[in-house]
């Protein structure tokens, strides 16, 4: 077997580790444990012994040529390559794992052969070294890890050998597509393995959605090497791959919301349940005539009212959907409805918040169809101050689902008494909301829509018909409902989630405000509304308290609202206490902020796309804020604000002064706008 590495003479074969591989070489001359050896591949260099790893030989004529001592290191490596391609060190691992911790070499050879020689010995040992998954190398000895230890290995090796072939194919794939798209050329596509070009296409979607893990992150640094630093590149990419089409709507990913009602498919189960149990709990229908009134196309109709005169002022009879009739708090279903927390409603469509056979169906007040609803009396005094609040649960067949055109067509030919009266209420409201501070900003709607998707998108803006008297019905019973139920929550003990803005306004602000120049100075000294327990006061709606609850098909806060109310009128008891309330606040309160993102950010970027497509023309824009560097201008028709340049608009400025503008670049991905031209009107 092997001496002593004291014994080391010339002549001697051995191996030492050089760029993480066993290399070959002749032993020319050794002295006081230094060595000079001749390498395989033509090299003299000077050594410690302490680098020679533990198994050498044979020795061989210390005399022998160069010619003579290259031919037998050849030999020798020939050999041993040939010895350790017949060996398999994971069945030798599988043999000694678990009898041992560590071994010298020559243990491991005398599982595999009866006597064996150095060629043997070296070739077991390189091969050893190869298997850094399953031996540690610690000279002497090789290290045997457990099965435990050898599979976090592998799965790290294979992790790692996936990210190298990752990393390689993105850097240039990501580098075609970013050079395609400054060319405006058609990309070409890499070849690459399936499994990595998925990878790949997952680590696009997931830097969308910022949901991208350390890992992915650290392969996303890799392969974006090189690009610009923009903060939607990998949308970028993604398109001009082609695995997204133009116009993404980045933000449903962003928030995980799920467009459509293909989600629901996943809870048939549950659904069919919800159809069962209302057929078996559906009861008689109330006389009351109610009505609704809503947008020409809505789907989901979750209010409707009827109003009569009393001999002390008003009677308000107002039916809310009641879609937690056989609702199975704590399903699937229902964390997956408290996950999407509200419906949506964009201009290239609608997706809703609960299943569409529900909230577009089952539950949703459709005339002539009777639906379970949580009906509320508001008895009202003759300046239409509240008097009292008592809800009920029933059932109801909503005489007619009206649209705001009909209605107010309706009232301007004094054909509708009913709405009549129902709009004399709505004024007795509004002005009781103004003397209490109320803010009320009034202004046109722009309609936008688009046809088609992808490249073909096509955007359309109109102006939305106004329809002031039946607007003005809807709004200010909605408000009234919202506060009374409030306050008959904090009179009867009953926990809700609460819309505040406890803040002190000027007296300037109270009032209907039309005007671009008039509005914006009055938003900026509204703070947003908050969502608390405490039912305090709402500055900007001029009223003690305001609860949501009047939309339980549309938002999961009026749903959890309606299930307390509900739950107290059927069983004597809220659903939830107040700290059980607070703690589902506390995850409700980040859904509801990034569902409302898309909400809020999406119609704009529409608006600006539609901009785009006509820079050069002019349209009307008023200055809302003359201060500073770039004063704001609002443009009426598309209800958004721009800033332009003091030096475009001149030194005299003041509010509602009147320009005619266009633009130069327009991104609606970066929400950047830059104003090119104004002249004044």
């Amino acid at each position: 077997m092997t001496k002593s590495l004291t014994h080391i003479r010339p002549g001697a074969v051995v191996e030492f580790m050089h760029g993480d591989q066993p290399q070959l070489a002749w032993v020319l001359e050794e002295q006081s444990g230094k060595l000079r050896i001749w390498t395989i591949n033509k090299r003299e260099m000077k050594l410690p012994a302490s680098r020679i790893l533990p198994w050498y030989g044979p020795g061989h004529d210390p005399s022998s040529t160069k010619q003579e001592i290259q031919d037998r290191l050849n030999a020798h490596q020939q050999r041993r390559g040939e010895i350790q391609a017949g060996l398999d060190v994971m069945e030798l691992w599988d043999l000694a794992q678990g009898e041992l911790e560590k071994a010298k070499l020559t243990w491991f050879a005398d599982l595999l052969w009866e006597d064996a020689g150095p060629d043997h010995l070296a070739a077991l040992g390189r091969a050893m070294l190869s298997a850094k998954t399953h031996f540690k190398f610690r000279p002497p000895y090789f290290e045997i890890y457990p099965e435990a230890t050898v599979e976090v290995r592998l799965q790290t090796q294979a992790e790692e050998k996936e990210r190298e072939a990752v990393v390689r194919a993105g850097v240039d794939l990501f580098r075609n597509l970013w050079e395609a798209r400054m060319r405006g050329a058609t990309p070409s596509i890499p070849h690459m393995d399936e499994e990595v070009a998925s990878h790949l296409r997952q680590l696009l979607l997931d830097q969308i959605a910022k949901h991208s893990d350390e890992k992915n992150e650290k392969i996303w640094t890799a392969v974006r090497k090189g690009l610009p630093d923009l903060p939607h590149l990998a949308l970028l990419l993604a398109q001009k791959w082609g695995i997204l089409p133009l116009h993404h709507n980045y933000l449903l990913d962003e928030a995980g919301y799920e467009w459509g009602n293909t989600w629901s498919k996943r809870h048939e189960q549950a659904l069919a349940e919800q159809f069962t149990r209302f057929e078996a709990l559906q009861g008689e229908p109330e006389a009351t005539p109610f009505v609704s009134i809503d947008g020409n196309t809505t789907r989901d109709i979750d209010d409707a009212f009827h109003v009569s005169r009393t001999e002390d002022g008003f009677q308000l009879q107002l039916a809310l959907a009641r879609p937690m009739l056989a609702w199975d708090f704590g399903s699937d279903l229902d964390r997956e409805v408290f996950d999407r927390a509200s419906s949506i409603y964009l201009p290239e469509g609608s997706t809703h918040m609960m299943p569409e056979e529900l909230g577009i169906g089952l539950y949703s007040l459709f005339e002539n169809k009777i639906r379970p609803a949580m009906i509320t009396t508001f008895d009202l005094g003759p300046d239409g101050s509240i008097q009292a609040v008592i809800p009920r649960t029933g059932w109801v067949r909503v005489q007619k689902n009206d649209t705001y055109e009909n209605a107010e067509t309706a009232m301007e030919q004094g054909a509708d008494e009913h709405l009549a009266l129902a709009h004399e209420l709505a004024e007795l409201l509004v002005q009781g909301r103004i003397a209490n501070g109320a803010c009320i900003i009034r202004k046109p709607e722009p309609v936008v829509t688009v046809e088609g998707e992808g490249a073909e998108a096509q955007v359309n803006v109109v102006m939305k018909t106004p329809c002031p008297e039946a607007e003005l019905i809807v709004s200010e019973f909605m408000i009234l409902a919202n506060c009374g139920l409030a306050l008959w929550g904090k009179e009867n003990d009953v926990p809700l989630l609460h819309r505040t803005q406890d803040i002190a306004l000027p007296a300037d602000s109270a009032g209907i405000f039309t005007d671009p120049a008039e509005i914006l100075p009055r938003v900026r000294l509204l703070l947003p509304a908050s969502t608390e327990l405490q039912p305090k006061r709402h500055a900007a709606l001029g009223v003690p308290a305001y609860t949501s609850i009047t939309s339980p098909l549309r938002r999961y806060l009026d749903f959890i609202n309606m299930s307390q109310v509900c739950s107290m009128l059927e069983k004597g008891q809220p659903r939830l206490d107040a700290e059980k309330l607070e703690s589902l606040l506390t995850h409700l309160s980040p859904r509801m902020g990034a569902v409302s993102q898309v909400q809020r950010f999406r119609p704009r970027y529409w608006k600006l796309h539609y901009l785009s497509r006509e820079r050069k023309k002019f349209r009307e824009a008023i200055v809302v804020d003359e201060n500073g560097p770039l004063p704001s201008l609002a443009i009426p028709e598309l209800q958004i604000n721009v800033r332009a340049p003091r030096k475009l608009l001149g030194d005299k400025l003041y509010p509602g002064q009147r320009f005619q503008i266009n633009f130069g670049r327009i991104d609606p991905l970066t929400n950047e706008i830059k104003v090119a031209e104004a002249l004044e009107d």
